[in-house]
């Protein structure tokens, strides 16, 4: 026989948001595929100059959401099988689980706000080498080319066209070719690529930062809760 009273509410109480962790687990797991995969960032990542490469930074982030996402799945299943069965065994388990989670979300939400800026300055600087290299005089007609293809894929992808609006311009006047995207004069005067860039990572970072809001908030009451239904598989007389 299981627990009675107001610990069968806590038990279920716990399942249900084991529930819900392991979605949000899902969730957390899709949104870093959905972004790994993205066009506009993938698009981004994937140019490289020369033998320089584009900012890892923005990659390593989405690989530890997708292992977060994938942990996440498997201690909330975890919890939920430790609360039906009433295993003060599985349920510590759960518990010691949430505590390195929790920790390790604060010590990347924490990161995350101190580094907050470096993958849009980042992108920013790789533009800036790639348009530097094109807009060169004495740069080869290889290096040239390399760099253009750059510039298209980022003017492409973002709408843009050069590092602020006075180069967009002249870009736009001074060019023959397709390099910028076919808008009109005043188009390419607001539309700068690094103000794109800084839209573009700052919306991703936001995503992101209410994901792990939700996620630590859910967990903070299956700490709880998992502690309280232990307690009272513990002290319950009824086996």
């Amino acid at each position: 026989m299981g627990v009675e009273g107001c610990t069968k509410c806590i038990k279920y109480m716990l399942f249900v948001f084991n529930f819900i962790f392991w979605l949000a687990g899902g969730v957390i797991l899709g949104v870093a595929l959905w972004l790994r995969h993205d066009p506009q960032t993938s698009n981004l990542m994937m140019q490289q100059i020369g033998d320089k490469q584009p900012p890892s930074t923005f990659y390593v982030g989405i690989y530890i959401l997708i292992a977060v996402g994938a942990v996440m799945m498997f201690v909330g299943f975890l919890g939920c099988y430790g609360a039906i069965q009433e295993s003060q065994c599985l349920l510590g388990t759960f518990f010691a689980c949430l505590v390195i989670l929790f920790a390790c979300e604060v010590a990347a939400g924490i990161w995350g706000f101190v580094h907050k800026d470096q993958i849009a300055k980042d992108v920013n600087q790789f533009y800036n080498e790639a348009f530097q290299q094109y807009t060169n005089p004495i740069t080869s007609e290889a290096e040239k080319n390399k760099a253009r293809s750059v510039l298209k894929v980022f003017h492409d992808t973002l709408d843009c066209c050069g590092t602020n609006s006075l180069t967009g311009l002249l870009t736009k006047v001074t060019t023959n070719d397709d390099l910028c995207p076919s808008t009109s004069i005043l188009g390419s005067i607001t539309n700068d690529c690094h103000k794109k860039i800084n839209d573009l990572f700052s919306n991703k970072l936001y995503l992101i930062g209410i994901a792990a809001i939700v996620v630590a908030v859910i967990m903070i009451f299956e700490m709880i809760l998992s502690m309280v239904l232990c307690c009272g598989i513990r002290n319950s007389s009824v086996y």
